[in-house]
């Protein structure tokens, strides 16, 4: 056991999830065997993820703040709906294709600067700011799409989330490129020291002579840009762009990000983390989804893990 511990990285947070994910494909060796670890099962697991992942990194990244973003879902939607009936409008025409692309990051950044201005600059706790957007996008959302879904997207959109590149799919390796960018960004950089210095003391950092305001902003800018990234694979996945997609996701990414080990109250968290937890994530439920278990059994499960998991972390505080 000491030679294993030893051969373990460092960081505490990283160990667990490790030894978690050890854990996770013993129990299902068990009690699923060869229908877990098959290679549709796993190609499942990789196609999966990304979406959720680009999400739960956008929710992290204002978690570190010592904020959060209940908008991504929303937002996400919203993107999609933009891009999909400007692209249905105009099919087969490239120039258009782009067009959607673009208005759907300026859209992103729109609402990302509107968070960030709500909470940077008129003062608004992050929660109440996010809840009133996600509310409003989502209204706007449903109203303006009459609740339909809009269909039939192009190629070049269906193959980010269901093509392949060397038997890999290509979204996974969409979401790690993005998930290392991430990690320079938050090692690497002045704006990543910044945030981190952000969520550790808000005051301290302004008299350090630091533009809080500005950092705060781009961070909203930058989890709503993600959600423009998943929003691109959800349109993908699904050939389809709806109101309603992927409203179940927003407690997994926050779970994500807390299992992850960033701290609720800002200052702590590791991008590596974060991935190695979505992953515990996707194959718990996958497992589970083989197993039979309903989905609405596996959500109450995610809702008492992050409950136990913050009044862990609050305990040992």
């Amino acid at each position: 056991m000491n030679a294993i511990i030893k051969i373990l990285p460092g960081d505490r947070i990283i160990r667990l999830q490790l030894l978690m994910i050890v854990i996770v494909l013993a129990l299902f060796s068990l009690t699923l065997g060869g229908r877990f670890f098959s290679a549709g099962n796993f190609q499942s697991i990789a196609t999966q993820l990304p979406v959720l992942g680009l999400l739960a990194l956008g929710m992290g990244l204002t978690m570190l703040t010592g904020g959060i973003n209940l908008s991504i879902i929303a937002s996400a939607n919203a993107c999609s709906l933009l891009m999909g009936a400007i692209i249905v409008a105009h099919p087969g025409q490239p120039l258009f294709l782009l067009l959607a692309l673009i208005a759907g990051a300026l859209l992103a950044v729109l609402i990302g600067t509107l968070n960030g201005l709500l909470i940077a600059v008129i003062g608004v706790s992050p929660i109440l700011a996010t809840l009133g957007t996600m509310t409003l996008i989502a209204g706007l959302n449903i109203l303006l799409s009459n609740g339909a879904v809009i269909s039939g997207f192009p190629p070049l959109i269906q193959f980010l989330g269901n093509g392949e590149v060397f038997g890999v799919p290509f979204a996974l390796l969409l979401f790690l490129l993005v998930a290392f960018a991430l990690w320079v960004l938050l090692e690497q950089t002045t704006l990543g020291r910044s945030i981190y210095l952000l969520g550790s003391n808000e005051q301290a950092t302004r008299f350090s002579g630091i533009n809080t305001a500005r950092v705060q902003i781009t961070v909203y800018i930058f989890s709503a840009l993600l959600s423009w990234g998943a929003a691109l694979l959800m349109m993908s996945m699904f050939n389809s762009a709806k109101a309603g997609y992927g409203e179940s996701w927003l407690l997994v990414t926050i779970l994500a990000s807390v299992l992850g080990g960033v701290n609720p109250d800002g200052g702590f968290g590791r991008v590596i983390g974060m991935v190695l937890a979505l992953i515990v994530l996707q194959m718990l439920e996958s497992g589970l989804n083989l197993l039979g278990v309903s989905s609405y059994l596996t959500m109450a499960l995610w809702g008492g893990v992050l409950i136990l998991f913050i009044a862990l972390q609050n305990r040992r505080t």
